[in-house]
């Protein structure tokens, strides 16, 4: 991958041309809308070529910049093409209302609602089919090419998460141990200073990978690379960009006090709080026939004998105890010693109406009421029960930080992390959970939701 500098920032060249290409896009379906409408209603243009000629620029310039301005044409964009269709809708959306406002200042060069409209549905489709093929058979556009410097501390987890467009192009060791690794991607002798082993490899990024440091980095290099436009990254920033996770395993408090995030925006709080009023009602009044067949499912399946709903003590945001309410999954007598258990994989406890019920999420509805009431939110953390928080807790220093923001319906680490039922995937889970309480924002909680919708239909970590 090569890159080009523009005003003295270093851009990938195929990340320049898609922007370029992109905004041609946007043009040409501005001419389009355009031609559509005033074809509709039996006139002609009122532009003369020139102007059209200008305003089809003019548009494509500001709904690139729009696109650039949510991160569309960062070499780092994990989401994939879900987080991307999402962040064109809002590029385009962004997009309008500045042409709007130029409309409003330049009148002479007035773009129609409707104009607008079918320039932003074109755009949308014919920019999200670009990206879908780019994705499929051209990936490496969207790959990051990572040089490790240091020992293979770092490795296993980015095999393991299997990060979406990550190439390790080789290891710089630091260390003996480090030189006898048996991964797939090769040893690079450090016979060179770093920028020139870097940029040989054409790598976009040094990822630093060494616990022991004193004296062990060769700082005047690093510093070279970073002074030649090529980023320098410690581990923990790059597993939070990279994978959405705050690493437990290089956790430490000066990271968390230095660290950008854990912002609690008014703004942003408050919108959250009408989605979820507006949202759970929404859904309480949409699936109230859903929820009766389920209670009278589990009504027959108990020749109604026992309850259909449940109603189980939680914690929620700041450590305050709540009492959740869901449809009843498990026999009566689950936990008949009082002794509180991980739910496992085909556990016996859960009845033949409660596996459908949890694999289709619909025991999870009753729980909107808890979002209603201000408990829960529609994402965040998993709520969960005092006995595991508590033992958690004092296993783990940084548990409780997942605390901050309202337990949620659904959430960043639901979708990332499969369904656990040991301590050890609470603390994985734990890593996801961080991430979102750090960064959560009304984009991410959107991005969410869209990816909830896969879980529900195909039924994705649900046991």
């Amino acid at each position: 991958m090569h890159s080009v500098r523009i005003f003295g920032h270093f851009l990938r060249l195929p990340l320049v041309l898609l922007a370029l290409l992109e905004g041609l896009i946007v043009a040409l379906s501005f001419f389009g809308g355009t031609h559509l409408r005033f074809w509709l209603i039996g006139s002609s243009i009122p532009f003369g070529p020139g102007e059209f000629g200008f305003l089809m620029l003019l548009v494509g310039i500001v709904f690139v910049v729009a696109m650039a301005s949510v991160g569309l044409y960062e070499a780092s964009l994990r989401e994939g093409l879900t987080g991307s269709a999402i962040r064109i809708a809002l590029a385009l959306l962004i997009g309008s209302i500045g042409m709007a406002a130029i409309s409003f200042a330049l009148p002479h060069f007035d773009v129609w609602r409707s104009v607008l409209a079918s320039t932003v549905v074109i755009a949308f489709i014919t920019t999200t089919l670009l990206r879908l093929g780019l994705y499929r058979l051209e990936p490496s556009i969207f790959q990051r090419r990572i040089l490790i410097i240091g020992d293979t501390s770092v490795v296993d987890t980015l095999l393991a998460e299997k990060s979406r467009g990550l190439v390790i192009v080789g290891l710089v060791p630091l260390t003996e141990q480090a030189a006898q690794h048996e991964y797939e991607f090769p040893t690079l002798p450090h016979n060179a200073p770093l920028v020139h082993i870097a940029t040989t490899a054409d790598v976009n990024e040094i990822l630093l990978s060494i616990k022991d440091r004193r004296g062990a980095l060769p700082m005047e290099e690093l510093l070279d690379c970073r002074m030649s436009g090529i980023p320098v990254l410690e581990p923990l920033d790059f597993f939070e960009r990279e994978l959405g996770m705050v690493k437990l395993d290089f956790l430490n408090p000066s990271w968390l006090v230095r660290a950008s995030g854990f912002h609690q925006g008014y703004m942003t709080l408050l919108l959250k709080r009408i989605f979820d009023i507006a949202a759970s009602a929404g859904l309480f009044l949409l699936t109230i026939p859903i929820m009766l067949l389920a209670a009278l499912a589990i009504a027959v399946e108990d020749r109604f004998k026992h309850p259909v709903l449940y109603r189980q003590i939680r914690i929620g945001r700041d450590g305050n105890p709540f009492k959740v309410t869901k449809f009843r999954s498990m026999r009566v007598d689950a936990e008949a010693d009082g002794k509180a258990r991980w739910a496992t994989k085909n556990d016996p406890r859960i009845t033949r109406v409660g596996a459908f019920l949890r694999k289709t999420r619909i025991d999870e509805l009753p729980q909107l009421v808890s979002v209603l009431k201000g408990e829960m939110s529609f994402v965040g953390p998993r709520p969960e029960r005092p006995e595991f928080v508590g033992h958690l807790a004092v296993k783990h220093p940084y548990y409780a930080a997942r605390l901050r923001v309202k337990p949620g319906l659904t959430g960043w680490a639901q979708l990332r992390y499969p369904y656990g039922n040991t301590e050890d995937d609470a603390l994985r889970k734990l890593e996801y959970d961080l991430y979102y309480v750090k960064n959560h924002s009304t984009f991410l909680d959107l991005l969410i939701l869209v990816q909830t919708v896969e879980v529900v239909l195909f039924g994705k970590g649900a046991m």
